[in-house]
């Protein structure tokens, strides 16, 4: 009885093998059919896309409205008799800073990387000379 038993068990295994990981087995089967729904997902995507650009493409050769809108905000375009008003709100950053002065330089000994400009214009008669 217990060679029996052991051949039954063999033979299971045998039946089982196939099942399991052969060619169309299970784990194949499990396998496809994940990447099945990785490549559906993927589809669904580029689907969506698809349409939308389908109806871009369709207002581009349909309407004018479409393409006067791109040349405006992508190319910065407007048309002749317009005029282009561009309105800021101030911020903090923007406030007028006070200039710097560099510190005076010790007796008439000129400082390093400083460059000294008189202020004082120059006269008509110096410059016609």
């Amino acid at each position: 009885m217990r060679l029996f038993t052991l051949v039954l068990v063999a033979l299971l295994g045998v039946i089982q093998y196939p099942l399991w990981l052969g060619k169309g087995g299970w784990l194949r089967v499990w396998d496809l059919d994940r990447q099945l729904s990785v490549q559906n997902r993927t589809n669904e995507k580029l689907v969506s896309r698809n349409s939308a650009l389908e109806g871009e493409v369709y207002d581009l050769k349909q309407a004018t409205i479409a393409i006067e809108e791109r040349a405006r905000y992508e190319l910065g375009m407007m048309r002749s008799d317009e005029i282009f008003v561009q309105v800021s709100e101030p911020t903090q950053a923007s406030r007028p800073v006070s200039p710097v002065r560099p510190a005076p330089a010790a007796a008439g000994v000129p400082q390093a990387g400083v460059t000294t400009v008189s202020a004082v214009p120059a006269s008509p008669v110096q410059s016609a000379r």
